[in-house]
C-alpha cells in the first residue's frame, strides 16, 4: 500500500498544490514554518480523518478562506483508491471514496494504516494517562473496527451519564431508573474493552522490547503494563458503590477511560526515573512496535511519517533507525527536514533511493531526486 499522489486546496498555508510521491522515502524539506509538517499532516488526515496536531478541524482551513479540499490517490493491493476530503465552515466534513461517500467516519478507519514519529511524542511519558490512551487507541481502531465502534459508543454513553449527573445536581432531583441505561451500557463496554487491550497488550509488549535493545543498543528490561478498574472481578460492584460520588462530582469516576499505561524500564518508571536518551530510544520504540502491529494485523506496511526527526535525536538513534530504512524494514516513508543537507548526506550514506520536495511558504518550489 502507498500513496501516489496528493493535492492540497486551502489546507493550512496551502493554497494549492499537487505532489507526485515516490514509492519508497519522500523528504519534504524547508526552513521552519515553510509547511513541511502541514504536508506530513494531510497525508495523516487522509488516512485517519483528523489532524495529529491539531484537533479542530475548524483550524485546518487557509486563513482567509472557508473551506479545504484534500484529494489523495492510494495504492491497494493493486487497486487504485481514489480518496477526497473537505470541509466548509459551518458543515461536517465530508469524505468520499471513489465517488462514494462515507456515513460514518469510523468506517474508514484502518483502511490506510499509518505511523507517526514527532517531536511532541514525549507527552506519551510526561503527560497523565489520556495522552497514553488516545495512543493506544489509536492503534486499536485501525486494527480493529469493532473496538472502534464500542470506544465510540462508550464515548457517548460517557457523555451522557455526565450530563444526566450534572442536570441532577442542578435539579436537586435524582431520576436513578433514568440513570440506569446508561450505567448499564458503560459496565459492559468496559469489560468488552479491557478485554481487548489487554489482549493487545500482552502481544504488543514483546515487540517493544525487541525493538528498544535494537534502537538503545542497551540491555535494560524495559515494559508496559496496562492498568484498569475494569480488571477487577468486582468491577460492576465497584462501578455503582461510587454512585454517591458519582451525583457529587458530576461525572463518571470508574470505567475504563480512567485507564492507563505505565511505562517502566528495570522496573523503575521511565517518567520518574528514565533519562532523555532512554525515554527517546523508548517512544521510538513504541511507535516502531505499533508499526509492526498493525503490519502484522493488516499484511501490509503501514505509511510512516517522520517529523523532523533528525533535528530531535542523536546520532546513535538516528543511525539505528535508518539502518531499519537502509534494509527496507518499511513501506512507505514521508520525513521533514530543515536541513536539506543532512537528509541528502544519510540518504547517499545508506544508499537508500530519495524524492526531496523543497517547500517554500505553503508551495513546492522543486523536486530532485537521488
Amino acid at each position: 500500500m502507498y500513496l501516489k499522489n496528493i493535492t492540497l486546496r486551502q489546507f493550512k498555508n496551502f493554497s494549492q498544490d499537487s505532489f507526485e510521491f515516490s514509492t519508497d522515502v519522500n523528504c519534504f524539506i524547508g526552513l521552519n514554518g515553510s509547511g513541511k509538517t502541514n504536508l506530513l499532516d494531510a497525508i495523516h488526515y487522509l488516512c485517519l480523518t483528523k489532524s495529529a496536531f491539531q484537533s479542530v478541524d475548524q483550524l485546518q482551513i487557509h486563513h482567509g478562506t472557508d473551506f479545504f479540499f484534500l484529494r489523495g490517490s492510494f495504492m491497494l493491493e493493486e487497486r487504485l483508491l481514489e480518496l477526497d476530503c473537505s470541509m466548509e465552515s459551518g458543515k461536517k466534513k465530508q469524505l468520499v471514496l471513489n465517488g462514494k461517500a462515507y456515513q460514518k467516519m469510523s468506517d474508514h478507519i484502518g483502511l490506510f494504516p499509518v505511523v507517526l514519529i514527532a517531536p511532541d511524542d514525549n507527552s506519551l511519558i510526561r503527560e497523565g494517562s489520556e495522552e497514553r490512551r488516545k495512543f493506544f487507541d489509536n492503534i486499536l481502531s485501525q486494527l480493529s473496527t469493532s473496538y472502534l465502534g464500542d470506544l465510540v459508543r462508550y464515548q457517548h454513553f460517557l457523555k451522557q451519564r455526565n450530563a444526566l449527573l450534572k442536570r441532577f445536581q442542578e435539579t436537586g432531583k435524582v431520576d436513578l431508573p433514568l440513570l440506569e441505561p446508561y450505567s448499564r451500557e458503560l459496565i459492559q463496554l468496559s469489560k468488552s474493552i479491557y478485554s481487548r487491550r489487554a489482549h493487545f497488550i500482552a502481544n504488543f509488549r514483546p515487540i517493544l522490547q525487541k525493538h528498544y535493545g535494537y534502537i538503545s543498543m542497551k540491555g535494560e528490561k524495559t515494559d508496559v503494563a496496562y492498568v484498569s478498574d475494569a480488571s477487577e472481578s468486582a468491577f460492576e460492584k465497584n462501578f455503582r458503590s461510587e454512585l454517591e460520588k458519582d451525583l457529587l462530582l458530576k461525572r463518571t469516576n470508574v470505567g475504563v477511560h480512567k485507564d492507563d499505561y505505565q511505562f517502566s524500564l528495570d522496573a523503575y518508571s521511565l517518567k520518574k526515573f528514565g533519562s532523555q536518551g532512554q525515554q527517546k530510544s523508548y517512544l521510538i520504540s513504541l511507535k516502531l512496535a505499533q508499526f509492526d502491529a498493525l503490519k502484522l494485523e493488516k499484511k501490509q506496511k503501514p505509511i510512516l511519517l517522520l517529523d523532523d526527526i533528525f533535528d530531535k535525536l542523536d546520532d546513535i538513534r538516528i543511525t539505528q533507525l535508518m539502518k531499519l530504512v537502509a534494509r527496507q524494514d518499511f513501506g512507505q516513508i514521508f520525513i521533514t527536514d530543515a536541513r536539506p543537507e543532512r537528509s541528502k548526506k544519510i540518504f547517499s550514506d545508506l544508499n537508500v533511493p530519495a524524492k526531496l520536495f523543497d517547500i517554500v511558504d505553503g508551495k513546492l518550489a522543486g523536486v530532485a531526486t537521488m
